[in-house]
């Protein structure tokens, strides 16, 4: 079994390992690497282990389901968490409850759902206003969640203007590929849009993109957020539902119902 002293150290050196990488595509495109948050994904990782990602450094965390995240939120000290998957309506509570911020908010619907929920939760004033990022499914794929770029315009504007709500920026998820390259057009996308809305006064700054796989090219590209799994925690093999075998993806970044 592994030490926690020896646990510490090997995700300090990981997150240092990450950090390098940043800074080294930062470098190439003349940003400072300061202005890059680094997310952690703690999907399927126990609460012990986090205790010791947070004593190395780790400390804002994202998990892709409410229920995980409720079984670690109180026993993991010093960390802040995102919700970077899915989300149902029927567990907008429990997610506004839990997280610190959500960045998967796909529909107009679900943040008129939070937005009233928040109010009853934390009530009303500009100074309890509940961080959010909208969910942009750039490519149009079928497969995934999100507002579709010519929808972003109307959304913005009717989750802009809700009364508990903060809208930082926007989030998308990068081509599933081999060569990262294939996901700088979805980056470049989504940074256009972001400027085109921002310069309206329409939007936060905050753009998350970029996992394991794409991280160096979503920060190239103008990623604020990089949500980062694998290159941090190693593979980790999980089941899908009742009765499937246990087998490790290619990444654990990629989000699965909340």
């Amino acid at each position: 079994m592994t030490s926690p002293t020896a646990e510490v150290d090997h995700l300090r050196a990981s997150r240092a390992a990450v950090l390098e990488r940043i800074a080294g595509a930062c470098g190439r495109v003349g940003r400072d690497p300061s202005s890059i948050q680094l997310i952690a994904v703690s999907k399927t990782v126990p609460a012990e282990r986090l205790r010791s990602a947070v004593a190395a450094g780790l400390t804002a965390l994202a998990e892709n389901r409410v229920q995980e995240a409720e079984s670690k939120v109180g026993v993991v000290d010093g960390a802040t968490w995102d919700l970077v998957g899915p989300l149902q309506s029927n567990k907008a509570k429990r997610a506004l409850e839990t997280f610190d911020r959500i960045q998967t908010v796909d529909s107009v619907a679900l943040a008129e759902r939070l937005d009233r929920l928040a109010r009853e939760i934390r009530g009303a004033g500009p100074s309890r206003r509940y961080p959010v990022l909208l969910q942009v499914n750039v490519d149009q794929d079928p497969s995934k969640a999100g507002f579709g770029p010519d929808e972003l315009d109307a959304a913005v504007g009717a989750v802009g203007g809700l009364e508990a709500l903060d809208v930082e920026g926007l989030m998308t998820i990068g081509r599933l590929a081999a060569d990262p390259e294939e996901a700088r057009p979805t980056f470049v996308a989504l940074r256009a849009v972001s400027e085109r809305l921002r310069s309206r006064g329409r939007l936060g700054p905050a753009l998350s993109m970029g996992m394991t796989d794409d991280f160096e090219t979503a920060v190239e590209e103008g990623a604020t957020i990089v949500r980062v799994g694998r290159a941090l925690f190693g593979e980790r093999p999980h089941a899908h539902g009742p009765g499937d075998t246990l087998h490790v993806h290619a990444s654990g970044e990629h989000p699965a119902p909340a």
